[in-house]
Order: C-alpha cells, then structure tokens, then sequence
C-alpha cells in the first residue's frame, strides 16, 4: 500500500528545473517534464550524487558527479556508471498541491 505525503506547490515545480525535498525522511526530487510532474529518488544509483544538482534536458537527467544519465518519466538508467534504475513515486495533485506517494515498508 502507498501513503501520500504532502511535497511542494504545484506552482514551485517550473518546467525543466529540478525541485529537491524531503518527503517524510526521504530525499525526492521533484521536475515538471511536457507538463507532467515527476518524482525520483534525489540520489543517484552509482555513489549517492545529489541529482538536483545535476542537468537535465528533456527527460535527461545527468548526475554532477560521475555522468550518469536516467529518464526522469520512468528512472531508467540511460548511461552509465549507475546500474541501478532510480526508484519513481507516484504522484497525486490536488488544490495545487503535490503529494507524493511512499510504499509502506
């Protein structure tokens, strides 16, 4: 089952601009892609890079520190060095406001 939290502001996410919060103890990054909302884990699968901090072009996220490159719409890993796709949450909008949703663990 998945519990969603309370995130951010709807207008706080710009197209193309990457959002870090916290999301009951967990690093989330937050980006608007064609409109749509998306969240990931805001660390990188290779060594933990802070992904906010890295670029993204289209879908394309790069981490800053060793290059690695996910789809942001699905966390597939596009380059390497990460192996490991980057979990997604699930996300719900409602009164302008996104909650992101956790599994229970």
């Amino acid at each position: 089952m998945t519990e969603f939290y309370k995130a951010a502001r709807l207008e706080e996410i710009k197209e193309g601009e990457l959002y870090a919060v916290e999301v009951d103890g967990e690093p989330v990054c937050l980006t608007k892609v064609e409109g749509q909302i998306c969240a990931f884990t805001d660390n990188c699968t290779h060594i933990s890079g802070p992904l906010n901090e890295g670029e993204l072009e289209g879908c394309t996220l790069t981490c800053p520190w060793h290059g690695a490159q996910f789809d942001v719409r699905t966390g597939k890993v596009l380059r390497g060095p990460a192996r490991q796709d980057l979990h997604t949450y699930s996300i719900k909008i409602e009164d302008a406001t996104i909650f992101v949703g956790l599994p229970e663990e």
